[in-house]
């Protein structure tokens, strides 16, 4: 495994955060008994998904290029963007790291599992037993789980006010 990389910008709470959902990702890759090169590419999403969470906008706008979305959806690509130019080259990762937040239709298990450990992770104060139950059933219901946790965020987004991605949408549609 990975580990978080050297040029990672997270504060203490964003580091705890990620070493939660990495704990989570391995516990779930041991439970399946994934090969190893599955188990590393899930727990290297979940090292990576959140390395630049805590960078600053202009930084994301520069590395991405994006100068509309919200910033809070730039640090997935702008970390798949430096991973993919420090050499990175597994698709499913850096797909899983890229679209962590909205979610994305075409996902391999890599970006499910990551879109669900991201949500589940016990740090988080909402929903605590709902959400460890769910976490306790990926191992033996991934993908019922997993269109637990889409609808599950996209009540919350809708009940927010916030808006929904076109990549939300598609991934909704894809599990309903």
């Amino acid at each position: 495994m990975a580990g978080l990389p050297t040029w990672a910008v997270v504060g203490d709470k964003r580091r705890a955060h990620i070493a939660r959902v990495v704990a989570l990702l391995d516990s779930w890759a041991e439970r399946m008994a994934l090969p190893p090169e599955r188990r590393a590419a899930w727990c290297d999403a979940g090292w990576w998904h959140d390395a630049l969470r805590d960078a600053d906008e202009l930084t994301l706008r520069d590395m991405t290029g994006d100068r509309v979305s919200p910033v809070g959806l730039l640090h997935g690509p702008a970390a798949a963007l430096r991973l993919e130019a420090l050499g990175e080259q597994r698709g499913d990762v850096l797909e899983a790291v890229r679209w962590h937040t909205v979610g994305h239709d075409g996902w391999a298990d890599t970006g499910r599992a990551l879109y669900m450990a991201d949500f589940l992770e016990p740090g988080r104060t909402f929903m605590q037993s709902d959400r460890a139950f769910l976490a306790s059933l990926v191992p033996v219901a991934f993908d019922r789980v997993f269109r637990q946790v889409v609808r599950l965020r996209l009540e919350w987004a809708i009940r927010e006010g916030k808006g929904l991605s076109p990549d939300t949408v598609a991934l909704w549609n894809g599990v309903r």
